[in-house]
């Protein structure tokens, strides 16, 4: 028979797990990001620096509208433009919770008023016009805030004679707003036609997703539509257009690749080259870093509104 000094060696001590873990050595959470192309492991410091998107497979993670200015803008500084605007809930909507308090806690959540942000800068030497999408807020979703913010950034480039990019990223018209919503795709394709007349540029930048009356108005508009990678582009989503016609899809259906190849798209840009593409392609329509001096033309006048410096 074993001695118990013997059987005391061979028994097993169980640590409470509390006491086991130095609480300062644990790793902190969202320190990592798991890519949904390949499925690496990426570290966030890598990730933001590499501009959102994954140094193996090249997938583009979506990325929200303050990041967007800020790597256009030279030194990420930017003046923007009314910040302070917000929906005044017109049609008093109420799915599973009211529309009102579902634009308080998103505003509390993003940090911003509505799902775009305008702002003013250099892009590359360039003095632009930018207006980007917020998917985070209510899916990107266009409202009357942002047919307002876009029509009254347009406008401002006819006054000031800029050029204007629009970063779309969207899951199309605001429910919530209801046939208030569906006008703001007539209001901005309107202000856009005066820029046209103008003769002043306007790039529409496509990115996963832009869907919806988005898609059906200012997002195809553009002297150059131009798209990232893999980015799902279209009306209607697949599933909804398959049941409907009862017909299987061709692989890649709805995305950039697939819109290039079919004559929807002008070309695709990697996010890490898309500066130097727009730069170059505002050059070539003859957006002059000394820009014209600023004018009123037809009657339209840049609308005052708060200005905010980003630096």
């Amino acid at each position: 028979m074993l001695s118990s000094n013997l059987m005391a060696w061979f028994k097993k001590t169980r640590i409470p797990i509390a006491a086991s873990k130095d609480k300062s050595s644990r790793v902190p959470e969202g320190l990592w990001v798991k890519c949904p192309g390949c499925s690496q492991i990426i570290y966030n410091k890598d990730l933001a620096a590499n501009l959102g998107v994954c140094p193996k497979c090249d997938h583009h993670f979506r990325m929200g509208a303050a990041e967007r200015l800020r790597m256009l803008f030279d030194d990420g500084e930017w003046r923007e433009f009314d910040a302070s605007l917000v929906s005044t809930d017109p049609l008093h909507f109420t799915d599973t919770k009211p529309y009102r308090e579902r634009l308080r806690s998103t505003i509390a959540a993003t940090g911003v008023k509505d799902a775009v942000l305008v702002g003013r800068g250099r892009l590359a030497g360039v003095e632009t016009i930018i207006a980007a999408m917020e998917y985070s807020f209510i899916g990107g979703s266009m409202g009357v805030v942002v047919g307002e913010k876009i029509t009254r950034a347009i406008e401002r480039a006819i006054a000031e004679r800029l050029a204007v990019v629009v970063v779309c990223c969207s899951g199309g018209a605001r429910m919530m707003e209801g046939a208030l919503s569906l006008m703001q795709m007539a209001k901005i394709s309107a202000a856009l036609a005066r820029l046209d007349r103008e003769g002043l540029p306007y790039i529409s930048v496509l990115t996963d997703p832009t869907t919806g009356g988005v898609t059906a108005s200012f997002a195809m508009l553009g002297d150059l539509n131009i798209a990232e990678p893999g980015a799902l582009i279209g009306f209607a989503g697949p599933r909804v257009i398959e049941q409907t016609i009862r017909q299987k899809l061709p692989d890649g259906f709805q995305r950039s690749e697939f819109l290039v190849e079919h004559g929807f798209l002008d070309f695709i840009v990697d996010r890490r080259e898309l500066k130097a593409a727009l730069a170059g392609a505002l050059r070539f329509m003859s957006v002059a870093t000394a820009a014209a001096p600023p004018r009123a033309a037809a009657g339209v006048v840049a609308p005052p509104a708060a200005v905010v410096e980003h630096r």
